[in-house]
Protein backbone atom coordinates (compact mmCIF):
# COMPACT_ATOMS: atom_id res chain seq x y z
CA UNK A 1 0.00 0.00 0.00
CA UNK A 2 1.71 3.52 -1.11
CA UNK A 3 1.49 6.13 1.15
CA UNK A 4 -1.40 7.92 -1.16
CA UNK A 5 -3.58 5.35 -0.80
CA UNK A 6 -2.93 5.72 3.47
CA UNK A 7 -3.59 8.95 2.89
CA UNK A 8 -6.88 8.32 1.75
CA UNK A 9 -8.07 5.77 3.53
CA UNK A 10 -6.95 7.98 6.75
CA UNK A 11 -9.25 10.59 5.51
CA UNK A 12 -12.24 8.33 4.66
CA UNK A 13 -11.66 7.17 8.25
CA UNK A 14 -11.65 10.52 10.20
CA UNK A 15 -14.84 11.45 7.61
CA UNK A 16 -16.74 8.82 8.64
CA UNK A 17 -15.76 9.42 12.72
CA UNK A 18 -17.00 12.87 12.06
CA UNK A 19 -20.35 11.71 9.98
CA UNK A 20 -21.04 9.02 13.33
CA UNK A 21 -20.55 11.99 15.91
CA UNK A 22 -22.87 14.31 13.92
CA UNK A 23 -25.37 11.98 13.89
CA UNK A 24 -25.06 11.17 17.47
CA UNK A 25 -25.11 14.51 18.23
CA UNK A 26 -28.73 14.77 16.18
CA UNK A 27 -30.27 12.08 17.61
CA UNK A 28 -28.81 13.25 21.55
CA UNK A 29 -30.62 16.57 20.52
CA UNK A 30 -33.64 15.19 19.28
CA UNK A 31 -34.01 13.18 22.82
CA UNK A 32 -33.33 16.60 24.88
CA UNK A 33 -35.97 17.70 25.93
CA UNK A 34 -37.23 20.91 24.61
CA UNK A 35 -38.52 23.50 26.81
CA UNK A 36 -41.07 26.15 25.03
CA UNK A 37 -43.03 28.96 26.55
CA UNK A 38 -45.64 27.85 24.52
CA UNK A 39 -47.81 24.80 24.73
CA UNK A 40 -48.35 21.85 21.83
CA UNK A 41 -52.00 24.17 19.72
CA UNK A 42 -51.49 20.96 16.90
CA UNK A 43 -51.86 18.26 18.11
CA UNK A 44 -50.85 14.74 16.64
CA UNK A 45 -52.66 12.40 19.24
CA UNK A 46 -56.54 12.12 19.06
CA UNK A 47 -58.44 12.59 22.71
CA UNK A 48 -59.07 8.71 23.30
CA UNK A 49 -54.96 8.27 22.92
CA UNK A 50 -55.15 11.42 25.23
CA UNK A 51 -57.62 10.07 27.47
CA UNK A 52 -55.46 6.69 27.72
CA UNK A 53 -51.87 8.35 28.17
CA UNK A 54 -53.18 10.55 30.71
CA UNK A 55 -55.12 7.50 32.92
CA UNK A 56 -51.97 4.97 32.18
CA UNK A 57 -49.95 7.30 34.63
CA UNK A 58 -52.93 8.73 37.04
CA UNK A 59 -52.74 6.52 39.91
CA UNK A 60 -49.06 6.32 40.30
CA UNK A 61 -48.94 10.21 40.20
CA UNK A 62 -51.41 10.72 42.58
CA UNK A 63 -49.67 7.92 44.75
CA UNK A 64 -46.73 10.26 44.61
CA UNK A 65 -48.37 13.11 45.60
CA UNK A 66 -50.48 11.34 48.79
CA UNK A 67 -47.00 10.19 49.86
CA UNK A 68 -45.24 13.65 49.80
CA UNK A 69 -48.89 14.93 51.60
CA UNK A 70 -48.54 12.40 53.99
CA UNK A 71 -44.72 12.78 54.64
CA UNK A 72 -45.55 16.66 55.30
CA UNK A 73 -48.97 16.83 57.16
CA UNK A 74 -51.14 14.79 59.78
CA UNK A 75 -54.20 14.88 57.21
CA UNK A 76 -56.57 13.26 59.74
CA UNK A 77 -59.83 15.30 60.65
CA UNK A 78 -59.41 17.95 63.12
CA UNK A 79 -61.59 20.27 64.27
CA UNK A 80 -63.17 22.94 66.77
CA UNK A 81 -66.38 23.08 68.10
CA UNK A 82 -65.96 26.25 70.07
CA UNK A 83 -65.82 28.28 66.37
CA UNK A 84 -67.72 27.61 63.35
CA UNK A 85 -67.44 29.33 59.51
CA UNK A 86 -69.87 31.76 58.77
CA UNK A 87 -71.96 29.12 56.99
CA UNK A 88 -71.70 26.41 60.03
CA UNK A 89 -68.58 24.19 59.02
CA UNK A 90 -66.63 23.70 61.57
CA UNK A 91 -63.10 25.17 61.56
CA UNK A 92 -59.97 22.78 61.15
CA UNK A 93 -57.35 22.78 64.04
CA UNK A 94 -53.36 22.51 63.36
CA UNK A 95 -50.55 22.87 63.81
CA UNK A 96 -50.87 19.65 60.86
CA UNK A 97 -47.25 20.20 59.38
CA UNK A 98 -44.81 17.25 60.47
CA UNK A 99 -41.71 17.81 62.22
CA UNK A 100 -38.85 15.39 61.57
CA UNK A 101 -36.42 14.83 64.76
CA UNK A 102 -37.31 18.35 66.07
CA UNK A 103 -40.01 19.75 67.98
CA UNK A 104 -41.56 23.82 67.67
CA UNK A 105 -39.43 25.04 70.68
CA UNK A 106 -36.32 23.48 69.02
CA UNK A 107 -37.39 24.56 65.74
CA UNK A 108 -37.75 27.74 66.71
CA UNK A 109 -34.01 28.10 68.10
CA UNK A 110 -32.41 27.40 64.79
CA UNK A 111 -31.13 29.54 62.45
CA UNK A 112 -32.05 29.65 58.67
CA UNK A 113 -29.23 28.37 57.31
CA UNK A 114 -29.51 25.16 60.00
CA UNK A 115 -32.72 24.60 59.13
CA UNK A 116 -32.14 24.64 55.78
CA UNK A 117 -28.93 22.65 55.14
CA UNK A 118 -30.53 19.32 57.72
CA UNK A 119 -33.95 20.32 55.36
CA UNK A 120 -36.28 20.41 58.54
CA UNK A 121 -38.19 23.31 57.25
CA UNK A 122 -42.16 22.34 57.44
CA UNK A 123 -43.86 24.90 54.97
CA UNK A 124 -41.99 24.08 51.33
CA UNK A 125 -43.47 25.12 48.38
CA UNK A 126 -46.74 22.64 48.10
CA UNK A 127 -46.93 21.69 44.35
CA UNK A 128 -49.97 20.85 42.72
CA UNK A 129 -51.75 17.21 42.39
CA UNK A 130 -49.24 16.19 38.88
CA UNK A 131 -47.13 19.23 38.55
CA UNK A 132 -46.64 18.53 35.10
CA UNK A 133 -49.61 18.46 34.14
CA UNK A 134 -51.52 21.53 36.08
CA UNK A 135 -54.54 22.98 35.03
CA UNK A 136 -57.60 23.92 37.02
CA UNK A 137 -59.03 21.16 39.72
CA UNK A 138 -61.88 21.45 41.88
CA UNK A 139 -62.56 19.51 45.37
CA UNK A 140 -64.89 16.76 45.43
CA UNK A 141 -67.58 18.56 47.59
CA UNK A 142 -67.85 21.18 44.98
CA UNK A 143 -67.78 18.16 41.88
CA UNK A 144 -70.96 16.77 43.77
CA UNK A 145 -72.93 19.59 43.16
CA UNK A 146 -71.51 20.78 39.63
CA UNK A 147 -70.67 17.56 38.28
CA UNK A 148 -69.53 19.22 34.76
CA UNK A 149 -66.03 20.24 36.67
CA UNK A 150 -65.13 16.73 37.09
CA UNK A 151 -61.64 15.77 35.38
CA UNK A 152 -61.02 11.78 34.32
CA UNK A 153 -57.01 12.35 34.74
CA UNK A 154 -56.88 13.96 38.46
CA UNK A 155 -57.99 14.05 41.63
CA UNK A 156 -58.38 16.87 44.38
CA UNK A 157 -55.83 16.04 46.95
CA UNK A 158 -56.74 18.11 49.85
CA UNK A 159 -59.02 16.71 52.66
CA UNK A 160 -62.69 18.09 52.68
CA UNK A 161 -62.08 19.37 56.36
CA UNK A 162 -59.41 21.86 55.70
CA UNK A 163 -61.22 23.78 52.94
CA UNK A 164 -64.21 26.62 52.90
CA UNK A 165 -67.48 26.12 53.19
CA UNK A 166 -69.06 23.85 50.52
CA UNK A 167 -71.75 26.52 49.55
CA UNK A 168 -70.16 29.71 51.68
CA UNK A 169 -72.69 32.45 52.97
CA UNK A 170 -72.93 35.60 51.07
CA UNK A 171 -72.57 39.08 52.25
CA UNK A 172 -74.17 42.26 50.45
CA UNK A 173 -72.59 45.70 51.29
CA UNK A 174 -76.20 47.30 49.80
CA UNK A 175 -78.21 44.63 51.97
CA UNK A 176 -76.24 44.15 55.21
CA UNK A 177 -79.95 43.48 57.00
CA UNK A 178 -80.35 40.51 54.84
CA UNK A 179 -77.72 38.49 56.30
CA UNK A 180 -76.82 35.75 54.12
CA UNK A 181 -78.55 35.83 50.99
CA UNK A 182 -76.94 32.51 49.83
CA UNK A 183 -78.68 30.22 52.46
CA UNK A 184 -76.95 27.16 51.71
CA UNK A 185 -77.79 27.65 48.17
CA UNK A 186 -74.75 27.60 45.09
CA UNK A 187 -75.37 30.70 42.97
CA UNK A 188 -75.60 29.20 39.57
CA UNK A 189 -76.99 30.19 36.16
CA UNK A 190 -80.32 28.12 37.47
CA UNK A 191 -81.20 29.72 40.23
CA UNK A 192 -78.93 33.70 40.16
CA UNK A 193 -82.06 35.49 38.86
CA UNK A 194 -84.80 33.84 41.31
CA UNK A 195 -82.50 34.72 44.35
CA UNK A 196 -81.10 38.04 43.42
CA UNK A 197 -83.93 40.00 41.45
CA UNK A 198 -85.31 42.48 43.62
CA UNK A 199 -81.73 42.64 45.70
CA UNK A 200 -79.63 43.91 42.78
CA UNK A 201 -79.81 46.51 40.09
CA UNK A 202 -80.01 46.03 36.66
CA UNK A 203 -76.44 46.26 35.73
CA UNK A 204 -75.53 43.93 38.94
CA UNK A 205 -77.41 41.43 38.28
CA UNK A 206 -75.90 41.28 34.30
CA UNK A 207 -72.68 41.11 35.58
CA UNK A 208 -73.77 38.00 37.72
CA UNK A 209 -75.35 36.49 35.29
CA UNK A 210 -71.94 36.21 33.40
CA UNK A 211 -69.95 35.78 36.46
CA UNK A 212 -72.12 32.22 36.45
CA UNK A 213 -72.03 31.60 32.54
CA UNK A 214 -69.66 29.38 31.49
CA UNK A 215 -66.66 29.90 28.96
CA UNK A 216 -64.08 27.60 27.88
CA UNK A 217 -60.64 27.01 29.76
CA UNK A 218 -58.20 24.84 28.98
CA UNK A 219 -58.67 21.51 30.75
CA UNK A 220 -62.34 22.30 30.10
CA UNK A 221 -63.83 22.99 26.34
CA UNK A 222 -64.03 21.15 23.32
CA UNK A 223 -60.88 20.41 21.62
CA UNK A 224 -59.12 17.27 22.05
CA UNK A 225 -56.81 17.82 24.70
CA UNK A 226 -59.11 18.47 27.28
CA UNK A 227 -59.32 16.57 30.16
CA UNK A 228 -62.72 16.20 31.14
CA UNK A 229 -65.03 13.18 28.35
CA UNK A 230 -67.69 15.88 26.82
CA UNK A 231 -66.95 17.92 24.84
CA UNK A 232 -70.16 19.47 24.57
CA UNK A 233 -72.55 22.42 25.42
CA UNK A 234 -71.96 21.09 29.63
CA UNK A 235 -68.20 22.11 29.63
CA UNK A 236 -66.58 25.47 30.44
CA UNK A 237 -66.13 26.73 33.53
CA UNK A 238 -67.16 30.30 35.18
CA UNK A 239 -66.28 32.84 37.53
CA UNK A 240 -68.30 31.25 40.33
CA UNK A 241 -66.85 27.68 39.92
CA UNK A 242 -63.88 28.98 41.88
CA UNK A 243 -65.30 31.69 43.87
CA UNK A 244 -67.82 29.82 44.72
CA UNK A 245 -70.68 32.28 45.95
CA UNK A 246 -68.00 35.13 45.37
CA UNK A 247 -65.58 33.21 47.87
CA UNK A 248 -63.71 30.29 47.51
CA UNK A 249 -63.98 26.72 47.45
CA UNK A 250 -59.63 25.94 47.93
CA UNK A 251 -60.02 24.54 43.86
CA UNK A 252 -56.36 25.63 42.47
CA UNK A 253 -54.35 25.66 39.53
CA UNK A 254 -50.78 26.57 38.29
CA UNK A 255 -50.06 30.62 37.58
CA UNK A 256 -49.68 31.30 34.05
CA UNK A 257 -46.84 33.58 34.17
CA UNK A 258 -44.14 31.57 35.24
CA UNK A 259 -42.05 29.06 32.57
CA UNK A 260 -41.07 26.46 32.93
CA UNK A 261 -43.30 24.43 33.89
CA UNK A 262 -41.59 23.16 37.06
CA UNK A 263 -41.16 26.22 38.48
CA UNK A 264 -44.86 27.64 38.35
CA UNK A 265 -46.63 27.99 41.74
CA UNK A 266 -49.78 26.29 42.87
CA UNK A 267 -52.50 28.79 43.45
CA UNK A 268 -55.42 28.55 46.12
CA UNK A 269 -58.52 30.55 45.03
CA UNK A 270 -58.81 33.65 47.14
CA UNK A 271 -62.26 35.01 48.40
CA UNK A 272 -63.82 37.81 46.52
CA UNK A 273 -64.78 39.07 49.80
CA UNK A 274 -63.64 42.85 50.26
CA UNK A 275 -62.76 43.43 46.73
CA UNK A 276 -64.29 46.80 47.36
CA UNK A 277 -61.52 47.54 49.74
CA UNK A 278 -58.47 46.01 47.37
CA UNK A 279 -56.54 48.01 45.52
CA UNK A 280 -54.02 45.16 43.56
CA UNK A 281 -55.31 41.72 42.53
CA UNK A 282 -54.01 38.58 41.54
CA UNK A 283 -51.94 37.05 43.81
CA UNK A 284 -48.58 37.79 42.30
CA UNK A 285 -49.68 39.75 39.37
CA UNK A 286 -50.56 43.04 40.71
CA UNK A 287 -53.43 44.10 38.35
CA UNK A 288 -54.42 47.47 39.24
CA UNK A 289 -58.31 47.04 38.85
CA UNK A 290 -61.12 43.72 39.13
CA UNK A 291 -61.71 44.92 36.21
CA UNK A 292 -58.45 44.48 34.75
CA UNK A 293 -58.19 41.10 36.11
CA UNK A 294 -61.16 40.08 34.61
CA UNK A 295 -60.55 40.33 31.37
CA UNK A 296 -56.48 38.74 32.19
CA UNK A 297 -58.15 35.80 33.11
CA UNK A 298 -60.80 35.74 30.54
CA UNK A 299 -58.15 36.25 27.81
CA UNK A 300 -54.87 34.67 28.95
CA UNK A 301 -55.15 32.95 32.62
CA UNK A 302 -57.92 30.43 31.39
CA UNK A 303 -55.44 29.28 29.04
CA UNK A 304 -52.03 28.86 30.93
CA UNK A 305 -51.18 32.39 30.25
CA UNK A 306 -50.91 30.79 26.58
CA UNK A 307 -52.63 33.27 23.83
CA UNK A 308 -52.07 31.14 21.38
CA UNK A 309 -53.73 28.14 23.48
CA UNK A 310 -56.97 30.86 23.92
CA UNK A 311 -57.44 31.36 20.29
CA UNK A 312 -57.30 27.55 19.52
CA UNK A 313 -59.66 26.48 22.52
CA UNK A 314 -61.87 29.55 21.99
CA UNK A 315 -61.75 32.55 24.31
CA UNK A 316 -64.03 34.64 24.90
CA UNK A 317 -63.00 38.06 24.82
CA UNK A 318 -65.64 40.64 27.01
CA UNK A 319 -66.27 43.90 26.34
CA UNK A 320 -64.98 46.48 28.62
CA UNK A 321 -67.93 48.47 28.94
CA UNK A 322 -70.81 46.52 28.44
CA UNK A 323 -69.70 43.07 30.56
CA UNK A 324 -66.51 43.59 32.54
CA UNK A 325 -67.52 46.79 34.59
CA UNK A 326 -71.15 44.95 35.03
CA UNK A 327 -69.40 41.87 36.64
CA UNK A 328 -67.20 44.28 38.91
CA UNK A 329 -70.39 46.09 40.11
CA UNK A 330 -71.42 42.80 41.44
CA UNK A 331 -68.02 41.77 43.42
CA UNK A 332 -67.72 44.92 44.21
CA UNK A 333 -70.59 44.68 46.86
CA UNK A 334 -69.59 41.44 48.00
CA UNK A 335 -68.90 42.04 51.73
CA UNK A 336 -67.29 40.42 54.83
CA UNK A 337 -68.72 38.31 57.04
CA UNK A 338 -69.87 40.23 59.95
CA UNK A 339 -67.45 40.53 62.82
CA UNK A 340 -69.22 41.55 66.10
CA UNK A 341 -66.52 42.17 68.16
CA UNK A 342 -64.85 44.39 66.02
CA UNK A 343 -65.41 48.16 66.54
CA UNK A 344 -65.89 50.92 63.70
CA UNK A 345 -61.88 51.22 63.46
CA UNK A 346 -61.22 47.26 63.45
CA UNK A 347 -60.27 46.90 66.84
CA UNK A 348 -61.84 44.33 68.96
CA UNK A 349 -64.36 45.89 71.74
CA UNK A 350 -62.43 45.01 75.25
CA UNK A 351 -66.28 44.51 76.54
CA UNK A 352 -67.36 41.60 74.10
CA UNK A 353 -64.17 39.92 73.65
CA UNK A 354 -62.26 37.19 75.59
CA UNK A 355 -58.89 38.06 77.71
CA UNK A 356 -56.89 35.13 75.09
CA UNK A 357 -58.43 37.32 71.97
CA UNK A 358 -57.49 40.29 73.78
CA UNK A 359 -53.61 39.49 74.13
CA UNK A 360 -53.80 38.04 70.66
CA UNK A 361 -54.52 41.53 69.26
CA UNK A 362 -51.92 43.33 71.46
CA UNK A 363 -49.13 40.80 69.97
CA UNK A 364 -50.80 41.39 66.57
CA UNK A 365 -49.83 44.75 66.81
CA UNK A 366 -46.93 44.18 68.66
CA UNK A 367 -44.09 41.71 68.58
CA UNK A 368 -45.43 39.46 65.83
CA UNK A 369 -45.44 42.69 63.83
CA UNK A 370 -48.39 41.26 62.01
CA UNK A 371 -50.02 44.88 62.05
CA UNK A 372 -46.81 45.76 59.66
CA UNK A 373 -48.39 44.22 56.67
CA UNK A 374 -51.98 43.67 58.26
CA UNK A 375 -53.18 46.81 59.40
CA UNK A 376 -56.84 47.48 60.08
CA UNK A 377 -59.90 48.08 59.53
CA UNK A 378 -59.37 45.47 56.92
CA UNK A 379 -56.22 43.93 57.86
CA UNK A 380 -53.78 44.79 54.26
CA UNK A 381 -51.08 47.44 53.37
CA UNK A 382 -52.89 46.84 49.55
CA UNK A 383 -49.07 45.76 48.75
CA UNK A 384 -47.06 43.08 47.95
CA UNK A 385 -44.28 41.77 50.11
CA UNK A 386 -40.98 38.62 49.77
CA UNK A 387 -40.95 37.18 52.66
CA UNK A 388 -37.81 35.34 51.03
CA UNK A 389 -38.59 31.77 52.60
CA UNK A 390 -36.16 29.82 50.43
CA UNK A 391 -33.66 31.37 53.16
CA UNK A 392 -34.99 28.21 55.17
CA UNK A 393 -34.97 25.47 52.10
CA UNK A 394 -32.74 23.99 49.07
CA UNK A 395 -34.09 24.50 45.65
CA UNK A 396 -34.51 21.05 44.39
CA UNK A 397 -37.06 19.50 42.29
CA UNK A 398 -39.96 17.52 43.96
CA UNK A 399 -42.96 15.13 42.38
CA UNK A 400 -42.20 17.82 39.32
CA UNK A 401 -41.69 21.15 41.03
CA UNK A 402 -39.04 23.25 41.76
CA UNK A 403 -38.79 24.26 45.15
CA UNK A 404 -37.44 27.44 44.54
CA UNK A 405 -38.26 31.29 45.78
CA UNK A 406 -42.11 32.34 46.71
CA UNK A 407 -41.56 35.75 45.18
CA UNK A 408 -43.89 38.78 45.94
CA UNK A 409 -47.32 37.78 47.00
CA UNK A 410 -50.24 40.36 47.94
CA UNK A 411 -51.01 41.03 51.32
CA UNK A 412 -54.26 39.56 51.67
CA UNK A 413 -57.16 40.74 53.91
CA UNK A 414 -57.69 39.04 57.12
CA UNK A 415 -60.95 40.19 57.71
CA UNK A 416 -62.88 37.14 58.09
CA UNK A 417 -59.92 34.89 57.46
CA UNK A 418 -61.50 31.76 59.33
CA UNK A 419 -63.57 30.83 56.63
CA UNK A 420 -60.92 30.46 54.10
CA UNK A 421 -58.40 27.77 54.79
CA UNK A 422 -55.98 26.84 53.63
CA UNK A 423 -53.62 29.63 53.78
CA UNK A 424 -50.48 31.27 51.98
CA UNK A 425 -50.59 31.88 48.23
CA UNK A 426 -50.34 27.69 47.60
CA UNK A 427 -52.35 26.74 50.81
CA UNK A 428 -49.65 25.06 51.86
CA UNK A 429 -50.77 26.35 55.97
CA UNK A 430 -54.04 24.01 56.32
CA UNK A 431 -55.19 25.75 59.34
CA UNK A 432 -54.47 29.30 61.34
CA UNK A 433 -52.23 27.47 63.89
CA UNK A 434 -50.34 26.62 60.75
CA UNK A 435 -49.83 29.77 59.16
CA UNK A 436 -48.84 31.07 63.24
CA UNK A 437 -46.13 28.16 63.09
CA UNK A 438 -45.07 29.57 59.30
CA UNK A 439 -44.66 33.34 60.09
CA UNK A 440 -42.96 32.71 63.54
CA UNK A 441 -40.16 30.87 61.60
CA UNK A 442 -40.10 33.15 58.68
CA UNK A 443 -39.87 36.64 60.46
CA UNK A 444 -38.02 34.36 63.26
CA UNK A 445 -40.14 35.80 66.33
CA UNK A 446 -39.76 33.13 68.74
CA UNK A 447 -43.26 33.60 70.17
CA UNK A 448 -44.40 31.48 73.04
CA UNK A 449 -46.67 28.36 72.98
CA UNK A 450 -49.15 30.71 74.57
CA UNK A 451 -48.75 33.74 72.88
CA UNK A 452 -49.05 31.36 69.34
CA UNK A 453 -52.75 30.02 70.68
CA UNK A 454 -53.37 34.00 71.82
CA UNK A 455 -52.51 35.08 68.08
CA UNK A 456 -55.12 32.25 66.26
CA UNK A 457 -57.65 32.73 68.82
CA UNK A 458 -57.64 36.86 67.43
CA UNK A 459 -57.54 35.51 63.73
CA UNK A 460 -60.77 34.04 64.79
CA UNK A 461 -62.54 36.67 65.60
CA UNK A 462 -61.40 39.35 62.90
Amino acid sequence: MNAQTKRTLALIGIVGLLATATITIVVHAQQEKVSSSYGPTNQDMTFEQIKAARLAVKAQRAKEHMDLLNSRYALARKTTSEVAMSGGKPVPVGPTAKLSGVTWAQLDKMAPDQIKEKGLFPYKPLPFADHAEGGMLFPAMTLKLLPRLTRFDLDFDLPEHVLPDPAPAIYLTTRPDLGDVAKGRIITINNYYEIFNGILNPKQLEGLRLLVTQFPQQQFNATEDRRTDRPDGVLGVTCLDCHVNGHTNGANHLVGDIRPQEFRHRIETPTLRGVNIQRLFGSQRALKTVEDFTEFEQRAAYFDGDISMAIKKGVNVLDRGSQVHFMAEFLAILDFPPAPKLDIYGALESAKATPAELRGEAIFNGRARCASCHPAPYYTDNSLHDLKAERFYKQELVNGMMMAHDGLIKTFPLRGIKDSPPYLHDGRCFTLEDTVEYFNLVQQLHLTAQEKMDLVAFLRSL
